[in-house]
């Protein structure tokens, strides 16, 4: 046989080994990149996803609708920033101990208390139980903390500043001997008064009950970065349950539906004198009328909107419970402005069962439908009318018209008695309240009368100007 040939036969075997094996390779190759690849695109798409629980997709699906109702679009920024990811690493502190908060009052009152008492927690390193709402008021309201407010989003969003549990560990339990410390602390008060009265107790006792919880910490004095808590934990970390935030948003967009609407929080109802003066034995109403401190009635609110210009077709939310009188008491108001509508009259009655006797989450339904009007009118600044104020104040100054009540009964009754005619009571009523439609303005203060000044809660200023002052020309 020729060598040659012999030769030849063997480098055209081995090229062929060669080539299998490169094939080989290659395939392993291609197969490993096909590998790869899948997990990158399945990552992405998990990723993606994620990303998409936290935006909301289901707000690119209305985009054009919104984008043509500012309204509509505050109320979604208010829900974005409440929900933007991604939540910040959570506060490294030791616990000085455990704070629990017993809320008093309505659901407004108490969330005023809830805003206060995660700031003291915070000021003091201390770890808060979620709080318990009032079941023993005149509202009787059955309902826990997260029947009212989503208290995973409360206890995630608020993990930079605090750490909160939704139950005391078990060594602290009555049931094992233990015995909290139970108190109010003092109202109006400093971050002084916490950091040398309140935070010394816990060295003894670990856990401390405030029996009491309102108005328990100063409007004013108290330093930037806590005044600016208080606002992160009411305008994003206090948010409603998805079934009452669902329904809060189907009111406002049968109202949206027929145009612009007023919220007018009519507070004549049951308890409206109850609170108000419960020390007094006496209360004669005529004086406290002329003073300013009642709420004013249906009939005289009629007669302000009139003077104020509001048509007969004006779209009015009625945001209250039951009204004093019932129907009979609105039968003027009715008669003024015919589209009058309440919240048991846009909805079936079998949407509002699952909130019956729970007055608390009723006015939640209100709460949501008066921070969205395009104008909110109290006829009373009780709690309720104080926190939609300032709620729509941080979502720009959103129009509110404060009735000053001690001025309105005195030009109603010089209209009443034929001193004013109906263009000088109109032209007076409207000169009163120019100043008094939720302009940015400086919240009043007034040493050593804490009752009497401007509330927190009404005007944030600290959390909505950039300087220390918003000024009154602005």
């Amino acid at each position: 046989m020729d060598v040659r040939s012999e030769n030849s036969g063997g480098q055209v075997v081995r090229w062929a080994k060669i080539q299998g094996q490169v094939i080989q390779r290659t395939r392993l190759h291609v197969w490993f990149i096909r590998v790869c690849s899948s997990i990158v695109v399945w990552t992405c798409l998990v990723q993606i996803l994620a990303v998409g629980e936290l935006w909301q997709p289901k707000l690119l699906t209305s985009f054009s609708n919104r984008m043509n109702d500012p309204g509509r679009l505050s109320i979604q920024v208010e829900k974005t920033i409440s929900s933007l990811p991604p939540l910040p690493p959570s506060r490294n502190y030791t616990s000085n101990g455990f704070l629990r908060v017993s809320c008093n009052g309505g659901l407004n009152q108490m969330r005023a208390a809830i805003c206060d008492m995660v700031t003291v927690a915070c000021l003091l390193n201390l770890t808060l139980v979620v709080p318990e709402l009032d079941k023993t008021s005149f509202w009787a309201d059955p309902s826990d903390f997260e029947d009212i407010f989503d208290v995973g989003h409360f206890i995630n969003s608020l993990r930079n500043e605090i750490r909160i549990v939704k139950r005391l560990p078990k060594r602290f339990n009555r049931k094992y001997g233990f015995q909290p410390l139970i108190m109010p602390p003092v109202s109006w008060s400093s971050k002084k008064y916490y950091l040398e009265q309140i935070l010394p107790l816990f060295s003894k006792h670990k856990v401390i009950r405030f029996n009491r919880t309102d108005t328990r910490l100063a409007n004013n004095g108290i330093p930037l970065d806590l005044q600016r808590l208080r606002c992160r934990v009411n305008f994003q970390a206090l948010k409603f349950t998805p079934r009452i935030e669902a329904l809060g948003d189907k009111l406002v967009h049968i109202l949206r539906e027929k145009g612009p609407f007023v919220a007018l929080h009519l507070r004549y109802e049951m308890d409206m004198y109850a609170f108000p003066w419960w020390r007094e034995k006496e209360i004669v109403s005529e004086e406290r009328r002329s003073q300013g401190l009642c709420p004013l009635t249906p009939e005289e609110v009629a007669l302000v909107l009139r003077a104020m210009d509001f048509d007969k077709n004006t779209q009015i939310y009625i945001a209250s419970g039951e009204i004093y009188g019932g129907q009979k008491r609105l039968a003027t108001l009715r008669t003024t402005f015919p589209q009058i509508v309440k919240k048991e009259t846009l909805l079936d009655p079998e949407e509002l069962k699952q909130f019956q006797n729970h007055s608390s989450q009723m006015a939640a339904l209100d709460f949501i439908v008066s921070v969205a009007s395009n104008i909110f009118v109290p006829s009373y600044d009780g709690n309720m009318a104080k926190l939609v104020e300032g709620h729509r104040r941080y979502l720009g100054f959103k129009e509110t018209i404060r009735l000053d009540r001690k001025r309105v009964v005195e030009l109603i009754d010089l209209h009443h008695n034929g001193t004013l005619s109906w263009t000088e009571f109109s032209g007076a009523i409207k000169m009163a309240h120019e100043r008094r439609r939720g302009q940015p303005d400086d919240r009043r203060i007034i040493n050593e009368k804490p009752k009497e000044e401007d509330y927190f809660y009404a005007n944030p200023q600290e959390c909505l100007c950039n300087a220390t002052s918003c000024g009154n020309d602005i």
